[in-house]
């Protein structure tokens, strides 16, 4: 996937998620349509993103 970011394990784009959500769809439908992704990992992820947010912010 050369550079893509993606959840650990899977090859699965964290963009993916992105787009889910930008389209107003749930995260349990993104989980649904991706398996090898656990809630745990989406989780981890948007605190991550946030996170980095908060911090670029200040």
């Amino acid at each position: 996937m050369g550079g893509t970011p993606v959840f650990p394990g899977t090859r699965v784009p964290v963009q993916t998620l992105l787009d889910y959500i930008e389209a107003d769809d749930s995260i349990d439908e993104f989980l649904k349509g991706f398996p090898s992704v656990t809630r745990a990992m989406v989780v981890a992820f948007l605190e991550h993103a946030t996170s980095l947010a908060v911090h670029e912010a200040a």
